[in-house]
This record gives structure tokens, sequence and C-alpha cells, in this order.
């Protein structure tokens, strides 16, 4: 039988790597490994990936030549480590001054750069959280954070919940549901739903452009901050779906309202 075939590696001989490559190469032999790399820098483990395949990460050099630094020094527990690197990643700006969103797995904050009394000041525009049925039954805590920045900058709150198909109370699509979000509907095939709500932007049968994020945070509160409790009971209360449904997935998107 012929013996299989070695793989060869995809990022090329050492010495045609770029810093970030370098510098993530003396972490891996270190111990630690591309997932951990990518939790250290507070990105994506296939960014890190792209460090030796696509000689990306140059901005993320004085991040990783501290944190190799660190670990040279001893320092191995992973909230250091990113504590440490944390203070080298200068996050990356627009054209119009607005901070790139940078993804994580489970959300985006974006913010903008403004003046104010002639100091430069961030200020945040709009973030996002997910949350699967393992999070969700633990409390769902990635998605308070959202509330709550957005209820302090008088922003406004949507919604994607996921169920299964059979719980909601009306057909999707209808007014009584969601006014205006029908494209919005997504079946799946292990027979759950996603739909949105307070997702309208205007136009004809649209109903809310947004919840008010501070009385939507007071609905959070009053269910002991427990997000994905607060999105149940609206929903229940709001004749959308069976009491005792299960929600399987729940996003929570905030922005800036709009001026008028």
């Amino acid at each position: 039988m012929t013996p299989p075939r070695r793989r060869r590696g995809t990022g090329g001989r050492r010495a045609q790597r770029n810093e970030a490559a370098r510098l993530t190469d003396q972490l891996l032999d270190a111990g630690f490994n591309k997932k951990q790399v990518g939790e250290i820098l507070g990105r994506n483990p296939s960014l890190v990936s792209q460090f030796f395949t696509k000689n990306k990460g140059a901005s993320l050099v004085p991040a990783l030549r501290a944190a190799v630094q660190a670990v040279q020094a001893g320092v191995r527990d992973a909230e250091s480590l990113q504590a440490i690197a944390a203070g080298h990643i200068q996050p990356r700006l627009t054209s119009t001054g607005i901070i790139a969103r940078v993804r994580s797995r489970g959300g985006i904050r974006a913010e903008k750069t403004v003046t104010e009394d002639g100091r430069r000041v961030k200020k945040w525009t709009s973030s996002m959280a997910r949350a699967g049925r393992q999070h969700i039954a633990s409390g769902a805590s990635r998605l308070r954070p959202v509330v709550e920045e957005a209820a302090a900058n008088g922003g406004k709150i949507a919604f994607t919940v996921r169920a299964r198909k059979g719980s909601f109370k009306h057909d999707s699509g209808r007014l009584a549901d969601s006014p205006g979000v029908r494209r919005n509907v997504v079946q799946r095939r292990d027979g759950t739903e996603e739909r949105a709500y307070a997702n309208n932007v205007g136009g004809p049968g649209s109903g809310m452009e947004g919840f008010d994020a501070v009385e939507f945070k007071a609905m959070v509160d009053a269910a002991g901050g427990d997000v994905a409790a607060a999105v149940q009971k609206w929903l229940v209360d709001n004749n959308r779906i069976e009491p005792g449904t299960v929600i399987v997935g729940l996003e929570i998107r905030a922005w800036t309202a709009r001026e008028d």
C-alpha cells in the first residue's frame, strides 16, 4: 500500500514569514495554539492563520511582541496576556473617523471619534451580540452590555429570536407579528424559525423603528438582568409566542437614535 503523502505547510519557510507570523511562531513554540493566540489578541483564530498564509497582522505586531516578552518573563495565564496585549492594540479608523468594526465570536461594537470641548473623544454608535441555546440557558450575560450601553446613550434596540416554528402565534410576515420585516423571517431545517422585531426602518407597513433602549433596559432589569427572559416575556405578553416556548437563539442589536 502506498504510504500517505506528507502534507506540506502552507505558510512557507519561517525565514520568509512576516513579523506577525514569526512572533506567533514563538508563542506556538511556547505551547500556545492559534486559538489561544487569537484570544490573547482579541481576534478570531482564522486571522491568526492568515499571518502565515496571507502576510496579515502588521497592526498586531506590537501586541504580539508584548505577549512574547511577557511569556518569556514567565507569564502564562490568558487574562494577564490579554491585558498586556490590549495595551498595544490600536483600533483601525475608517476615513470618516469611525472605529472599524471588529467581529468577535459573540458580537460587534462600533465607535466614532468626535471633538468635544476641543478634545477628541470616542462615542458609541452601535453594537450587537448574539447567544445560542447554551449561553441563553446560563443567563446570556454577553447580551446585557449591549442593552446597558444603548440605554446610557439614548439608543434604540431590535432583536431577532429563534424558536420552534410552531411556537409562534402568527404566520411569518403578518402585520400582527412584526410589521414590515417579512424578509427577515428565516426558516431553518431543524424546524426552528428566526423572526426580527422592532427592526423596521420606515416605509409602507412598517411599525416601530426600534425599542427605546431605556425602556428595554427596564424590562431586562425586571427580569433580573436576564435579557433572554425579558425578550421571552415580551413575546408572550404581546401574543407573539406560546408561553413556555424555549428560545434557542437570540441576537440583540443596538444603535444611536436618529436626531430629528
